[in-house]
């Protein structure tokens, strides 16, 4: 992903998205790896944007990606753990 537009220009709400990717790219290579058991990448904006995207390379890693939402939706995170069975 890339943090400027077509015409070069600076898109604040496409950094985020790309920044937010590259965090839980980050927490699925750190899980899979054995370097942490578990990662919570929390506080995110478009993480229910993202998961559908990041869930095969998830699976490929051999984690598994969990949604946590707050019963209000304020707070939106995902966990990355080790994959199951």
């Amino acid at each position: 992903m890339s943090a400027t537009t077509s015409d070069g220009s600076s898109d604040p709400v496409r950094r985020t998205i790309d920044h937010e990717f590259e965090l839980i790219q980050q927490a699925i290579a750190m899980v899979a790896s054995g370097a942490s058991p578990r990662v919570v990448v929390a506080s995110m904006r478009f993480s229910d944007a993202l998961l559908d995207e990041l869930r095969a390379a998830a699976y490929s890693a051999g984690v598994h990606l969990t949604p946590l939402w707050s019963l209000d939706e304020t707070n939106r995170s995902i966990a990355v753990e080790p994959g199951r069975g």
